[in-house]
């Protein structure tokens, strides 16, 4: 289905992040790993039972919805019918025109878009949902990124999380702190291994639902990004 034109929830701004230390989308450019995340997040749909969790992250989502750092799209053929339109914000240059591309096939209207976490395009309040899977590890400021996510969202609105972080016991864990010191981020587009998601949102304000966390692939060798965590969030409704 062809991206629909921008409607008034697109700011042609930056939204509350367009003071003069804000990051522009096209300034975040990792070519080589776009390049890798692209053919193996495509094989890990199968391989490592990702297409499974995308579908079971998504399912009964409804109204418009804003995706944070939405990659090559792998997210977009799994959105319900109910979903009314899909904002799909991505920094990276390479991986933004696969997105785009992901988006012709999908059965919902998505709407990919430059920006960068931290600063987003679009009106404050404007989303009834947001989207985030393994995008918050590589995200430069987190705590201003979540504040964005609550300034898009309208009271009570529900985030959707699907991210990897620390896990698998002392030994493991040592192991994801030294890479993030030295390789890791370097090779894998700014990923840190060892990010709290469950702890940033609270931290932010959001009011957590259930989540689950799990290791990918399910069966066979446990590496440093194999431990995630899936779960929901709101944006707390405004006090009366």
């Amino acid at each position: 289905m062809p991206s629909p034109p921008h409607d008034p929830g697109i700011s042609s701004g930056s939204g509350s992040g367009s003071d003069s230390g804000a990051v522009r989308g096209d300034d975040v450019r990792h070519p080589l790993f776009a390049r890798c995340y692209a053919r193996l997040g495509a094989a890990a749909e199968t391989r490592a039972g990702l297409a499974g969790v995308r579908e079971r992250l998504l399912a009964g989502l409804s109204g418009r919805v804003v995706e944070i750092g939405a990659g090559s799209g792998l997210n977009f053929a799994h959105y319900p019918a109910g979903v009314a339109e899909v904002v799909a914000i991505e920094p990276e240059r390479r991986l933004r025109r696969s997105a785009r591309d992901a988006a012709l096939r999908a059965e919902v209207p998505v709407d990919v878009v430059p920006g960068v976490a931290e600063a987003l395009p679009v009106k404050s309040e404007a989303f009834d949902a947001a989207v985030f899977s393994l995008v918050l590890c590589s995200v430069r400021d987190v705590p201003r990124a979540l504040a964005e996510l609550r300034r898009v969202l309208r009271p009570g609105g529900e985030v959707r999380f699907f991210e990897h972080g620390p896990g698998g016991g002392p030994a493991m864990l040592l192991t994801q702190r030294a890479l993030d010191r030295t390789v890791w981020p370097r090779l894998a587009g700014g990923c840190r291994l060892t990010r709290d998601t469950v702890g940033a949102l609270r931290d932010a304000g959001f009011a957590l639902g259930p989540y689950r966390r799990t290791t990918l692939p399910e069966r066979g060798p446990r590496l440093p990004f194999s431990y995630c965590v899936t779960g929901v969030a709101w944006r707390p409704p405004e006090p009366d």
